[in-house]
């Protein structure tokens, strides 16, 4: 085991490792740039580094930086969270040639993933349902005009290098394709220094549903249910339950073993989460694989009782797995709310600011995921995520019930919430009766 890990993150999601670290005995060293001197996380591990100033790209996605504080501090580990560096193959194979172990897959799988082409050959091997389109990124015009006549619109066009929504456009005819080629490509060079773009026939309205995994350095591959993820705004999560409302037991077991088959083809090791589209007729196909702990893995946490980041540093560590396939059950429905501080009524606009009160919800049940207090300072540097609110409950029903007056006695004072929005939502006719799809959000508006 190591003896002191680094947490390349901040936010909750570093408070999050920080608390998996102390309950298996490590030390722990948090980095933070100067926009986050007073951040929670910096506050409570054992050392804390300042690597920078407050653009991330002079700090949390400062290479050199974050491994200086490894030789600086004396870490033997990094754990990169989510977002920032968490999926960068550079980053992971610079820790190997420093002697600092990755807390994650290796650099090699990192990079085939990443790379949409090389995945979905992968996947096709592995017998995992792929979405028809191109083969890797479209070269021309005069290539992806045929392409898309070929597979039949409507066609989607997203980023090679992409995630998080990002350089994504929906095509519905042919006299938009020039057009929406552009914008996409812009985007994508703009958000991931790569303007390489691919097309994939677009599935209407289908759900997102995503396959955690965790995977041994010995071989060793169970997957730990699904996630539903299809409420979504403009391809941003805003919502997460498991189960889902629409995956039986059957169809749970064949995504699972895709889910397997797909890590084990592509030589993964850590937990990662392999997410598939979902269309109305029971198909899925996969869409990508994240190599990396997920914003909303608490959920999964509530209903299979497995600390997942603790799997992760244990995995690292080069344990084996403790557990096999026939061991994990899932007990109940749990789901997780984002709140975020961003005004709903004004188009979703960020709202950085000081936290002058807050009160957060408690009970049976309940979990609160944050790194906010108050006289906390949201800036407008980073994601404006405030908490990760988790309820877990016997049934669906009951697990709505359980956010619906956990939502309402979470207060924040001093910066706008979606709050309110989180409310709406719960109570719409459709979610209640788990008929929703990923453009649900996107074709009704709810302030």
């Amino acid at each position: 085991m190591f003896k002191k890990v680094l947490i390349a993150n901040r936010g909750e999601i570093a408070v999050r490792i920080i608390r998996a670290c102390r309950e298996l005995g490590l030390h722990t060293v948090a980095v933070y740039s100067t926009a986050d001197k007073g951040a929670l996380h910096a506050q409570i591990a054992d050392e804390a580094v300042c690597i920078g100033s407050a653009p991330a790209k002079d700090s949390y996605l400062n290479m050199k930086a974050l491994i200086a504080a490894c030789e600086v501090t004396g870490a033997d580990a990094i754990h990169p969270g989510f977002g920032f560096l968490s999926e960068n193959a550079q980053f992971a194979r610079y820790c190997e040639k420093c002697g600092i172990t990755f807390i994650g897959p290796r650099a090699q799988a990192i990079e085939m993933l990443g790379d949409k082409a090389q995945a979905k050959e992968t996947m096709k091997s592995a017998g995992v349902p792929v979405i028809n389109g191109s083969d890797g990124a479209v070269k021309n015009e005069f290539y992806a005009h045929d392409l898309a006549k070929r597979i039949g619109y409507p066609v989607m066009i997203k980023a090679s290098a992409g995630g998080g929504g990002k350089g994504i456009r929906i095509v519905h005819s042919e006299a938009e394709l020039d057009e929406q080629m552009k914008v996409a490509k812009t985007e994508a060079l703009a958000c991931f220094g790569n303007d390489e773009v691919y097309i994939e026939k677009f599935i209407e309205n289908p759900k997102h549903i995503e396959i955690q995994i965790l995977a041994d350095n010995f071989g060793n591959v169970v997957y730990l249910g699904e996630r539903d993820c299809s409420m979504q705004r403009r391809n941003q999560k805003v919502l997460e339950e498991t189960p889902s409302p629409v995956v039986n037991e059957s169809l749970r077991k064949k995504m699972g073993e895709a889910a397997v088959r797909a890590a084990k083809a592509a030589g993964y090791t850590n937990a990662g989460t392999i997410e598939f589209l979902l269309d109305k007729n029971g198909d899925f196909f996969f869409m990508e694989m994240n190599t990396r702990i997920q914003v909303e893995h608490p959920i999964t946490e509530e209903v299979t009782g497995i600390d997942i980041v603790s799997r992760q540093i244990r995995i690292a560590a080069n344990e084996k797995l403790d557990i096999t396939q026939d061991d994990i059950k899932m007990t109940g429905h749990a789901i997780e709310c984002r709140i975020n501080a961003e005004n709903p009524e004004q188009g979703f606009r960020p709202s950085p600011g000081v936290i002058t009160s807050l009160h957060t919800p408690g009970g049976f049940g309940v979990r609160v995921d944050s790194a906010a207090y108050q006289g906390y300072e949201i800036t407008p540097y980073y994601d404006s995520m405030i908490a990760k609110l988790i309820v877990h409950a016997d049934t669906r029903e009951q697990a709505i019930k359980r956010m619906n007056w956990a939502l309402s006695e979470f207060v924040v004072g001093g910066v706008s919430t979606n709050i309110d929005f989180q409310l709406k939502l719960i109570a719409t006719d459709a979610f209640k009766a788990g008929d929703y799809d990923n453009g649900y959000l996107n074709r009704n508006q709810l302030v």
